[in-house]
């Protein structure tokens, strides 16, 4: 049997030692969302449609890429990945035919994982439902067996999709998460979770819609488990646990009356539906639909436009034919009409809404639902279904229940549901810097307030002034972790995606280099973590950008030059979104021995001249200077380039990408039950409390993270209230790990570090090095 190497006690997670652990990770990675081959980002049209012939073998990056990649996370000090993969990947070439190259391919990715201890815990990611309509997720063939046509989506707006926008490089900021308020989402996810209550004539194969799409989902990801199994020596050891499919959405269950926007609905953005409208410009008819904009205090109406598709209609034809994928539809299912005219809530002769509050009652009781029926009742079905199969592969399998988002979670405390092994996967972001792009130092909104209804009037919502706008985003972080307890149960809380734009003010910071706005962000979106209660986080998102290899004699040192792309120009080459924290555009933080901070020649004694007990620094040799004889090991990744990009100003001025903010100290393993920590930027310390029932076991100490660029050696202060620590530096790749190692007695422990005040945003003068690069570019370029 594998080894257990993390394990749920009760609300936290626990090591083979029993250590608290707290999961710090990182979700890789965004290039997941769409085919490696073609190579099909979202504002590339061309053989978009082609949606069965494709592979995602090579997401997230390629196998020889990868210890770079992990190598340069777990310096950062991330211990676990949430590793996003898609139905698609799994499933694209039709129903229950498996892509087994790819996951032979995830396998390996897997086994490389392990060398690097990382906990792993696998997301069937979706947005939206699918690539093709306007997000990632299933396969093409779904929107076919729910009787739609992907080619008319954009006309129909009944989904908006940038690969077929008309000019996908002005395709507006964020609209694309307004398709789940759009006739297809809202259709297929109605199928799919209650297809039996509201379509009970969308047969296919004998069953009905919601099974046939459910079961097929469920199987495909039930089959990557078994394989992963099947492998060994990764189940339990690598794979801690599998989360349900992303962002789950009701579509259209609960709504009480589609011809009027739902008052829950909180985003609005472009042309905005209600759910009859769509189904209207769904089926081709003309009507005039509101528009809106989002602005400093959220959504805004700003006039009338007519969508007019011109009979052109989502709906499949008639004539299409079934036999491509092998399915047999019930001849009460007919082709050419919208599905929900055929189930008699409108009548498309006359364009006349006959059953306004059609999905407002639970057809089996009558009773009335909303969204928190939909979660207890629809969701709960299927997160059953599908935890029960993937335990059968995976017995231990801890499961990562993630709800919809922002929405009250299950009740389930005291059920047969409130599962001892199970995560409660929480997302957050902080909407107006996410959808402005800018981050408002002087007022935010306290939107979880407002969803529960805490505030008389949503402007009692706002909160002024930066101190007031960090601590409302930890009330928010703790109001979901309490919130948890009280409805799912005593369980461990992680955020599974949280992060921030980087792209802000018209892509200022790429400009300039000036990352002040972004390092704000980021830092207090990690001090509402810090604050929150909660386990753990998966920060969203690393992305891996493609390399192409040019191979240079040069100074007999073998040099890679980077392509064109970057994610400067396209972000995460996914619906305009730029939130990953690293980019080929950027500068890493330097290590200590670039701020003249060569461990190398520190002291061995103890760090804290008042410790209680002595401590030692222990570190590989590292050198201290890039050489041409070293300067590929040096160079963590390949950064020399002959032309970075293709708009030289949004790369003139290289920044760290806030990195200062992120790659910050954390606790990792606690002898113990961790009480509070957090981490003060500005003046770079970190403090930390937990009580214990035990001295600290000599091969159990509690370990933090220090990260190299806030705690080089000679800037290191530690105070404990008792015991011995030890600066732990490990060699990783071309640069350090540093943890410090911390025993202590029982009791009530406190410590506090100390680290190197810097100002925010500043590179740092690293003047011989550049220099010595940019010789190697121009050489570089000779030589080309």
């Amino acid at each position: 049997m594998a080894s257990m190497r993390l394990c749920i006690d009760g609300s936290t997670f626990r090591d083979p030692q029993q250590r608290e652990v707290v999961l710090r990770g990182i979700n890789i990675d965004a290039t997941a969302k769409y085919p490696k081959t073609p190579d099909i980002p979202s504002y590339v049209p061309d053989g978009f449609y082609d949606g069965d012939n494709v592979s995602f073998v090579g997401r997230p990056f390629a196998i020889e890429d990868a210890h770079t990649h992990f190598e340069r996370l777990k310096k950062w000090g991330y211990n676990q990945i949430r590793y996003i993969f898609t139905w698609e990947a799994i499933e694209h070439a039709g129903p229950a035919k498996y892509d087994e190259e790819w996951i032979a391919f995830t396998i390996e990715m897997l086994r490389v994982l392990k060398q690097y201890d990382f906990y792993v815990y696998m997301d069937p990611h979706q947005d939206v439902w699918s690539r093709f309509s306007g997000g990632s997720g299933a396969p093409m063939w779904t929107l076919y067996a729910a009787g739609l046509d992907p080619r008319s989506f954009n006309v129909t707006q009944a989904a908006l999709v940038q690969n077929t926008y008309p000019e996908p490089a002005s395709f507006p900021k964020m609209i694309w998460s307004t398709n789940y308020t759009r006739l297809v989402c809202q259709t297929i996810f109605t199928l799919f979770w209650a297809g039996k209550d509201f379509a009970p004539r969308a047969i296919i194969n004998g069953k009905n819609i919601q099974d046939f799409l459910q079961d097929h989902f469920i199987a495909a990801v039930r089959h990557l488990a078994k394989r992963i199994n099947e492998a060994g020596g990764l189940e339990d050891e690598v794979v801690i646990g599998w989360e349900n499919i992303n962002e789950p959405n009701r579509g259209l269950v609960g709504y009480q009356d589609i011809s009027v926007i739902p008052p829950e609905q909180q985003l609005q953005l472009g042309t905005s539906p209600t759910a009859f409208q769509a189904m209207l410009t769904g089926s081709g008819r003309a009507c005039e639909i509101t528009t809106w904009a989002f602005g400093n205090f959220g959504p805004r109406q700003t006039g009338r436009e007519l969508v007019d598709p011109k009979g052109t209609t989502a709906w499949l034809p008639a004539d299409y034919d079934d036999s491509k994928y092998g399915w047999k539809r019930d001849p009460q299912w007919k082709l050419g009409e919208c599905l929900w005219a055929q189930h008699g809530v409108w009548d498309p002769a006359t364009d006349t809404l006959l059953r306004k509050d059609y999905f407002a009652r639970d057809p089996k009781t009558d009773e009335q639902l909303d969204y928190n029926g939909f979660t207890n009742q629809y969701f709960l079905d299927h997160y059953r279904k599908y935890k029960n199969a993937i335990r059968s592969v995976h017995a231990n399998a801890i499961m990562f229940c993630q709800p919809p988002v922002m929405e009250i979670p299950p009740t389930i405390k005291g059920t047969a549901d409130d599962d001892p092994n199970m995560v409660h996967a929480v997302h957050f972001y902080d909407g107006l810097t996410l959808m402005t792009k800018h981050w408002n130092r002087f007022y935010n909104v306290d939107v979880i307030g407002v969803l529960r209804g805490k505030y008389l009037t949503p402007a009692f919502a706002i909160k002024i002034g930066e101190t007031a706008i960090r601590n409302c985003l930890r009330d928010q972080l703790h109001f979901l972790r309490q919130e948890s307890l009280e409805h799912m149960g005593n369980h461990p809380a992680i955020l599974t995606e949280i992060g921030i734009p980087y792209d802000m003010d018209d892509k200022y910071a790429y400009k300039t280099g000036d990352y002040k706005s972004q390092i704000s962000a980021m830092d207090a979106n990690h001090y509402a973590i810090e604050g929150s209660g909660m386990n753990g986080f998966s920060l969203w998102t690393y992305m891996a950008t493609v390399w192409s290899f040019l191979f240079l004699t040069l100074f007999s040192t073998t040099l890679l030059i980077r392509n064109m792309q970057n994610i400067h120009e396209w972000g995460d080459h996914w619906n305009g979104e730029d939130l990953s924290i690293y980019s080929l555009d950027d500068l890493e933080l330097p290590t200590a021995k670039a701020l003249g901070q060569d461990p190398q020649n520190q002291s061995s004694i103890s760090l804290d001249r008042t410790s209680p007990a002595f401590s030692q620094s222990r570190t590989d040799s590292l050198s201290t200077r890039i050489e041409p004889n070293n300067l590929k090991q040096a160079l963590s990744t390949p950064s020399i380039s002959v032309s970075p990009t293709s708009n030289p100003e949004l790369c003139s001025h290289m920044g760290y990408r806030a990195a200062e903010a992120y790659i910050r100290p954390s606790p990792v393993s606690i002898h113990g039950s961790l009480e509070a920590y957090g981490f003060d930027l500005q003046n770079c310390t970190f403090t930390m409390s937990l009580t214990s029932a035990t001295s600290t076991p000599e091969n159990a100490p509690t370990i933090v993270y220090l990260p190299e660029f806030h705690y080089p050696s000679m800037h290191t202060d530690v105070t404990v209230s008792g015991g011995k620590w030890v600066i732990d530096v490990e060699k990783m790749g071309s640069g350090i790990v540093q943890h410090l190692k911390w025993w202590h007695a029982e009791g009530d422990q406190t410590i506090e570090i100390r680290g190197a005040k810097r100002k925010a945003g500043v590179v740092e003068d690293t003047a011989d090095d550049e220099g010595y690069l940019e010789q190697c570019r121009r050489e570089a370029c000779a030589v080309m």
